[in-house]
This record gives structure tokens, C-alpha cells and sequence, in this order.
């Protein structure tokens, strides 16, 4: 059996895009999953859905300063893709005018320009090719059966799936642990 692989994102690590338009205004893309241009975020888990190229899995925090343009590229396949805007006055995408805390699905094979309002904006895009499985969600959980989804809560409820490592619930590390991740293997990465 292969070691399983393990990779934090540790956000010194993952990639940033900048780009200034006409106007001088920037727009700053984290690139958390994908990629943009040249960049490419971190690579994902050996068992994800993004490892392969194909799949055009992409997510991007999109920072955009007052009264920024930017277009969002298209992708390379018709692929679902959807941004989510959170924080701002309201931004304009494709004359289309869309205020906080709403979402637009919209085509990927296509350039899409956004035109941001008075405000910083913030945008979470999400994009990938569907997985064409079923999908069962009931509170935290989504699995393919109503089935799975009753052994999840089973595993969960019988050891929160591996175990808590801590003594409490709640617990806080001290200040002066520094960044670590514990995983359930026992391993420990320090960093």
C-alpha cells in the first residue's frame, strides 16, 4: 500500500496573480486550487478530483480595489463556474449589476469582465468539470447514499472519525506552539 501524501496550505506557499488595469487599478487573485496564466496553486491531494488537469478545478479569492476591471480568462473545456461576491458596493459583470452576497453561474468557455463598484470587493470563484455522481447532503456530510450518509454519522458518532487528539473539545494551543498541523497517521508538521 502507498504512504498516504500530506500537504498543508500554508499560505506563504500559495500563489497570488496581480494584475493592474487601464486605470491603474489592481485585482489580486489567490490561487488556492488551479491555476492562472503561468501560475499554479499547490498540488492537490493524490486522490482529488483536481489532480486531474482536465477536471479545470479552480478556486480563487479575487480582491478587486475600487473601481478595478479585470476579466476572468476562460477555461479550456465547458466546465461549471460560479463566483460568489461577499464583500463590497455592488460590481458589474458583463452589464449585469450584482450586489453583495449573491452568486452567478455563468459560462467558462467564455471571457467574463468584471467591473467593481466604489468599495474593495471580494469574490470567491469555483470552477470544475462535474463529477456526474449522485450527491446526498444532510448537515456537514455529503456522500453518494442515503446509506453512506447514515455510516458517516455512525463513524463519526463511534470516534469522530479518527479521534479527537486533544483533551478538550475547545482546546487552544499555547501562543507559543506555533503553526502545526497533527494528522491522523500521528505525524506532525511544524512549521
Amino acid at each position: 500500500m502507498a504512504e498516504p501524501h500530506f500537504a498543508m496550505l500554508w499560505a506563504e506557499n500559495i500563489p497570488m496573480y496581480t494584475q493592474k488595469d487601464k486605470n491603474g487599478k489592481s485585482t489580486q487573485i489567490t490561487i488556492i486550487a488551479g491555476k492562472l496564466g503561468d501560475i499554479t496553486a499547490p498540488e492537490p491531494a493524490p486522490d482529488s478530483w483536481a489532480v486531474n488537469p482536465e477536471n479545470e478545478v479552480a478556486i480563487w479569492l479575487i480582491k478587486m480595489e475600487a473601481n478595478a476591471q479585470w476579466t476572468i480568462p476562460p477555461a479550456l473545456h465547458k466546465i461549471n463556474r460560479a463566483i460568489y461576491f461577499y464583500k463590497g458596493s455592488d460590481i458589474n459583470m458583463e452589464d449585469t449589476k450584482i450586489l453583495p452576497y449573491h452568486s452567478v453561474d455563468f459560462e467558462a468557455n467564455q471571457a467574463a469582465n468584471i467591473e467593481n463598484g466604489d468599495e474593495e470587493a471580494l469574490i470567491l470563484l469555483l470552477q470544475g468539470k462535474p463529477i456526474h455522481e449522485p450527491i446526498v447532503q444532510y448537515g456537514p456530510f455529503v456522500m453518494n447514499s442515503k446509506a453512506e450518509i447514515q455510516q458517516a454519522f455512525s463513524d463519526y458518532q463511534q470516534n469522530q472519525f479518527g479521534g479527537w487528539p486533544w483533551p478538550r473539545n475547545d482546546y487552544v494551543h499555547e501562543r507559543n506552539k506555533g503553526r502545526f498541523a497533527k494528522y491522523a497517521d500521528g505525524k506532525e508538521e511544524i512549521k
